[in-house]
């Protein structure tokens, strides 16, 4: 009697450590799925340049995107351009700005800097640790407009929108896709 419960119970725990087993390899399929981001490397640009200031810029790490937030107060969302380039340079001289990174993705806003806002830290952000983010660097602030430049990992897809917070805070996203 004893035998048979002590084979039942392994044979219960073997069907347990299975189940187990093959939870995670589950979990990985569907989150592959979930990872769908068929944004595009096309360049994305709206015309439209406003006086709120840009305060600030984070980023932030996502299953399946990293992502860069500029933070511009309250008032219209900005005008901007998002797109591939082959060098950083900086905003007024021209200068050549050397980054982290194989593939280099400009974001530039159509709004001027706040007096609080370091437009030319070469690290605005930090990246270290995220999929595909290497630097995060300020390009300057030049009549009017203020430029960012994202070493990536990688070319990768990326989408740009932009977000209005409940307190009324006008945010630029763009989310760059990890594969």
């Amino acid at each position: 009697m004893l035998k048979s419960a002590v084979a039942a119970a392994a044979t219960i725990v073997t069907g347990l450590s299975t189940a187990v087993v093959a939870l995670p390899a589950q979990a990985a399929n569907s989150g592959a799925a979930a990872c769908s981001t068929p944004w595009g490397t096309g360049p994305r640009d709206k015309a439209l340049m406003v006086q709120n200031k840009v305060h600030a810029a984070r980023a932030g790490q996502h299953a399946c995107f990293d992502r860069l937030v500029v933070d511009l107060g309250t008032g219209r969302a900005p005008g901007y351009k998002v797109s591939y380039v082959r060098v950083f340079h900086a905003d007024g001289s021209g200068k050549l700005v050397r980054t982290s990174g194989h593939a280099k993705l400009l974001v530039v806003v159509r709004a001027p800097a706040a007096a609080s806002f370091n437009a030319d830290s070469r690290h605005l952000a930090s990246v270290a640790g995220f999929a595909q983010f290497r630097q995060v660097a300020g390009l300057g602030s030049f009549e009017g407009i203020t430029s960012v430049g994202l070493g990536l990992g990688g070319r990768a897809p990326f989408r740009v929108f932009e977000f209005r917070t409940a307190s009324h805070q006008v945010e630029l996203v763009v989310d760059v896709a990890h594969h």
